[in-house]
């Protein structure tokens, strides 16, 4: 099986099982979701309330909807919350790499990456932060991440942050004329 950086012949409506690990390969997150579609920024999935999220030690299912950004440049990917969400977070960054997409079968596709610890966040009471540095520094060391690696990351990280704290497009909120706003709309048409 081939891991490519795009999607391929994805079709609105197909599955989408994001698989993240870490650096060290061990299993992170497994979120599924359905494809929305494709922007200038990049492929869009709906991840449904109530869908079954888990990683080692930790599972539950979705109070509520949210879309999923895998850019088409960058070494991150997007979850956007609207006002549904019960939790403070609106938009969650994940600073991540090697992303790759698997077909399994027509209709069913595995997108992968590795977390690689920070995240930018917007949240509805501490505004924009960016969280899990200290992860990052003791990762950096316990999983021997590249010098390269991690001042790339930084470099990613902080332009993240000005971007989401400027709500520069796609990160631009979550309201009616945001860029999440229809893809939004098409998950739960």
């Amino acid at each position: 099986m081939s891991t490519h950086r795009e999607p391929g012949a994805l079709q609105p409506g197909d599955l989408v099982v994001a698989r993240n690990r870490k650096w060290n390969g061990k299993a992170h997150w497994v979120v599924p979701g359905r494809y929305l579609g494709e922007d200038i920024h990049g492929w869009w999935i709906f991840q449904g309330a109530g869908e079954f999220c888990s990683r080692p030690g930790a599972a539950f299912y979705t109070a509520s909807d949210a879309v999923l950004l895998v850019p088409r440049t960058g070494e991150f990917v997007a979850t956007f919350y609207d006002d549904t969400y019960p939790g403070d977070f609106r938009i969650y960054v994940d600073l991540a790499t090697k992303h790759g997409w698997n077909t399994i079968r027509p209709g069913v596709t595995e997108f992968h990456m590795i977390d690689m610890d920070l995240d930018v966040i917007r949240s509805v009471t501490h505004g924009v932060f960016v969280d899990d540095e200290d992860e990052f520094d003791e990762h950096r060391v316990d999983m021997g991440y590249p010098a390269e690696t991690v001042e790339s990351m930084r470099e990613e990280c902080a332009a993240l942050f000005e971007a989401v704290r400027l709500k520069t497009a796609p990160f631009d909120g979550i309201g009616a004329n945001s860029t999440c706003a229809e893809w939004f709309r098409k998950g739960r048409a």
